[in-house]
């Protein structure tokens, strides 16, 4: 079944055509296309002018979102300019707005720039979280970018986090989507695990025996990785922390990252990466696509869209790279170490002591970040197993309603892919029974990084 609406994230989109490339009629027949459930749940879209913003206009937005940064000042100045903001009725400002209420240092100042993106995108909110629901219309509608757009949201993110000027430059990225997560880059070199204000990926982690692994529960959630005959198990409470792991598996490199905002922990095979001089270091940028976590290589600073594994800036980028993926299983401790006895698991100290659930505890409402419209044929964070097939075409089988129809003897299967029990999880693998590299994610995420996905029904 393929997806009845429109394809959302653009990622084949230059950052260098920005803003060009979606103005004029190509902007115009994107709001037409939109889906009757976004009507229904964000109303409709404002009209989008077209062309360049006016040498006024563009005044306005250096003082507001230049000179207010530059000198933390929120003055009368400031003030009339971003009323001029509004007057211009660009509802594609709203999204310079949205990046700059990010960062508010002021409660003033953010509820007048609330206040402007509002009177632009004729919107009211219905809720505290003004910043969420403000850019959950933006992305539900599509609003294109103007022309510059790039450079102004970089001066912001800059701004407040030097470390990222190697991050956001040209490339084959949809800038509009990228926010900031809450926590700095990792751009810590391979190998150092001092703390630091970000979230702390893990080389060459520390490993023990299944007999030694005393302090893990039999339920507890493990995801499970098998290469080349080598089993290996990735608690949970350990990936919540680090987010990341750049590990050496049956031989192979693998950079492992866990978004835990959409419940899904990817393995990427990082070596023999075309293009790549030495092997890429996966790090956590501190940023989010759509409650999608951003990653990069610390070797290169390549970005890479984390859930596809394909490198849209630097030159991995430029080489085409877009790395293969194993399987992950998401099963518990115990059917894991039964099923593979000589198994390795992290030890209990990458934990850093702490022990979150946040499936269960901050994450268990939705999503906390913006995500915009979500695919209604499941339920936002409905589990679910994806994989590609060999045509390409990606599908994803809900896992609850999979699991049963595999338990009863039943075959699950989709063009060239089958499903199969494995360790407590789930696998997908081939027509000669090899793997195809399927992982476990919230359909929010898995729907909104393959648009055009397959929902496989019993």
């Amino acid at each position: 079944m393929s997806r009845p609406t429109r394809s959302r994230f653009r990622t084949l989109l230059d950052v260098s055509l920005l803003g060009l490339a979606l103005i004029g009629p190509q902007a115009a027949s994107a709001q037409a296309d939109l889906p009757d459930y976004v009507i229904a749940e964000f109303g409709t879209p404002p009209a989008i002018p077209t062309g360049d913003l006016s040498p006024d206009l563009q005044q306005a937005v250096a003082v507001v979102f230049v000179e207010s940064l530059a000198q933390s000042l929120w003055t009368t100045n400031q003030q009339e300019a971003l009323a001029d903001i509004v007057a211009a009725d660009d509802p594609r400002l709203a999204w310079l707005i949205s990046d700059m209420m990010r960062f508010t240092w002021r409660r003033d100042f953010d509820d007048a720039l609330a206040q402007a993106a509002a009177d632009l995108l004729g919107i009211e909110y219905t809720a505290f979280r003004r910043w969420d629901e403000l850019t959950n219309h933006l992305i539900a509608w599509d609003i294109p970018a103007y022309p510059g757009y790039l450079a102004h949201k970089r001066g912001i993110f800059t701004h407040f986090v030097p470390g990222w000027d190697r991050i956001f430059v040209e490339g084959d990225i949809d800038w509009r989507m990228v926010s900031w997560g809450g926590v700095l880059i990792d751009d810590r070199p391979f190998g150092m695990d001092e703390l630091c204000n970000c979230i702390p990926a893990v080389d060459n982690p520390e490993v023990e025996t299944a007999a030694e692994a005393t302090w893990l529960d039999e339920d507890d959630v493990v995801f499970g990785i098998e290469i080349n005959g080598e089993a290996r198990a990735y608690p949970r409470q350990i990936m919540e922390v680090r987010e990341m792991v750049n590990d050496t598996l049956g031989g192979r490199d693998l950079g492992i990252p866990y978004c835990t905002l959409c419940g899904a922990m990817q393995a990427y095979f990082t070596d023999d990466v075309p293009g790549a001089v030495t092997r890429p270091v996966l790090r956590t940028s501190g940023l989010l696509i759509r409650s999608n976590k951003v990653m990069y290589d610390r070797a290169t600073w390549s970005v890479f869209d984390t859930f596809l594994g394909r490198a849209v800036t630097g030159p991995l980028a430029e080489a085409g790279v877009v790395l293969d993926q194993a399987t992950v299983l998401t099963t518990t401790w115990g059917a894991w170490k039964e099923a593979h006895p000589d198994t390795t698991v992290l030890v209990e100290e990458l934990a850093l002591g702490r022990d979150f659930d946040f499936r269960n505890g901050r994450d268990a409402n939705g999503p906390i970040f913006p995500v915009g419209d979500v695919d209604p044929r499941l339920a936002v964070q409905d589990d679910v197993i994806g994989v590609v097939t060999a045509s390409g075409t990606p599908v994803a089988f809900e896992r609850g309603a999979a699991q049963l129809a595999l338990q009863s003897g039943a075959e699950v299967t989709f063009e060239n892919v089958r499903l199969a029990l494995d360790a407590g999880g789930i696998r997908a693998v081939g027509q000669d029974g090899e793997d195809l590299g399927s992982h476990q994610a919230f359909w929010f995420a898995w729907s909104q990084f393959h648009p055009d996905t397959a929902l496989w029904t019993p």
